[in-house]
């Protein structure tokens, strides 16, 4: 046991002493093995055999190991891409990697001492500032988890400042599944309930359904922005219907570039939003990390989950930072806190408010605007194909679905062995959708060569 020094010996001395406490009380004894620590598990749950994993190796053959096992991966830059859904691939400036390998970034974690974390703090202050200008809200906390745990605590928050009178979360259908599963669970388990509003035929929230739905009550409604399917759930009309009926209103999005070009959802009126960051930055990785992204209004600060990097002066009057507005039972106090959120994912908040600072404004819009151009290129390059059309009519930002002749997922695995990323199959994501929907995307980083490989190859498909 390479990795585990415990002697024998030291082992008998856990085992004893673990059973100290129960034995004079009882009678009974301790364990006798570490085995029999966990013998109250089923037996057809454990594994029952040795982990398969090579022994022990020098150092020049596990590196060729772990060569060849990351071989068998391919990112999106090693393909002709065009996936979307929640991971985008757009161009992370060099100097966002090379600043977060600086110790004191990638190693900082929890700054609770403001007399030692000043950086860190004055860049979750920064970011915070970043997001609330690309968001048009007044009050951004130091990130979360991701999108989907950013609309679930925004779901909460909604329960809390509404002091639960209407528990019901209402969601568009238009949302990202991954993004309603995990509302769903989390308000549940607050006591609320999550109830889906049917999209029209244009692929956006029905806002006829969803007055009904408020007219019986609920804390908030909660529209894509740009939605799961590409297009634009109407959060001007939406605002109206909340108003008239004393519900928030929760924008959420998964493509965070798309404010470089679309009003922000502040200026539609948004009480609340929440959604993934991972398009300001941070590089695909096959999973994760990501980035969450949580707004409100100054009125609701007091209800917003997560922490909140503030700016004050010392005793001498020296500009410095703190976290504020936060009390140690956010932390410490499960049953008393606004959220059970632990971290703040502050590296790859850093790597958001460094690609941010980069790009600027200006920077910003040129990406959304080029991303913007491709999908459309895309978009009647795709739908020209015999067996190919549009599904959903309504303007979209960079990614579209499109009725498919054969199972969009047949047409993806078919792509996938000539390393084009064909989009993703909605049946995938949704085993209720329509096996013949194909999501694609586009972004700055599609060239008009990889718009001509993938269309001829669904041309063989």
């Amino acid at each position: 046991m390479r990795y585990i020094p415990h002697t024998d010996a030291d082992k008998q001395a856990m085992l004893a002493a673990i059973g100290e406490p129960a034995g004079p009380r009882t009678g009974e004894a301790g364990p006798s093995s570490i085995d029999a620590l966990f013998a109250a598990i089923p037996e057809e749950l454990q594994l029952g055999r040795a982990l398969e994993v090579p022994s022990a190796m020098a150092e020049p053959d596990l590196r060729k190991l772990l060569s060849r096992l990351a071989a068998q991966n391919t990112s999106m830059g090693q393909a002709v891409c065009f996936l979307g859904a929640g991971v985008y691939h757009h161009y992370a400036p060099t100097l966002v990697s090379q600043l977060l390998l600086r110790g004191e970034l990638y190693t900082a974690y929890t700054p609770y001492q403001p007399e030692i974390a000043q950086g860190t703090l004055q860049i979750i202050f920064e970011f915070q500032t970043l997001v609330s200008e690309l968001l048009a809200m007044e009050v951004v906390n130091a990130s979360m988890y991701d999108g989907a745990t950013a609309l679930a605590e925004a779901g909460l928050m909604a329960l809390r400042v509404s002091n639960h009178k209407a528990p019901r979360i209402l969601l568009s259908a238009a949302i990202h599944p991954q993004f309603r599963a995990v509302t769903k669970n989390f308000v549940e388990s607050a006591g609320g309930s999550v109830v889906e509003i049917p999209i029209t035929s244009d692929g956006v929230i029905d806002l006829a359904a969803l007055e009904r739905e408020l007219e019986v009550g609920a804390a908030a409604a909660c529209l894509g922005y740009p939605n799961y399917l590409g297009g634009l759930d109407d959060l001007a009309g939406a605002r109206a219907l909340c108003d008239r009926h004393g519900s928030l209103l929760v924008a959420t999005f998964s493509e965070a570039v798309a404010f470089g070009l679309l009003k922000p959802p502040g200026e539609l009126g948004a009480d609340i939003v929440a959604g993934e960051g991972q398009s300001l930055g941070v590089p695909a990785q096959f999973g994760g990390p990501h980035l969450g992204l949580f707004a409100t209004r100054e009125k609701f600060l007091r209800q917003m989950p997560g922490r909140l990097a503030g700016e004050t002066v010392d005793t001498r009057g020296n500009r410095g930072f703190v976290l504020t507005m936060s009390t140690r039972e956010q932390h410490i106090r499960r049953e008393k806190a606004t959220s059970n959120i632990c971290t703040n994912v502050a590296l790859m908040a850093t790597a958001a408010t460094i690609a941010m600072t980069c790009l600027g404004p200006e920077g910003l819009a040129t990406c959304a605007r080029a991303s913007h151009l491709r999908a459309e290129q895309l978009k009647a390059a795709v739908t020209a194909l015999p067996g190919f059309a549009l599904k959903y009519a309504r303007p979209t930002f960079n990614e579209f679905v499109v009725t498919t002749p054969k199972p969009a997922q047949a047409i993806v695995d078919a792509l996938a062995g000539d390393k084009i990323a064909a989009g993703i199959a909605l049946s995938a994501l949704d085993p209720s959708a329509d096996a013949h929907l194909l999501l694609l995307t586009a972004t700055e980083m599609n060239s008009a060569e990889d718009v001509a490989t993938l269309i001829a190859a669904l041309k063989t498909v």
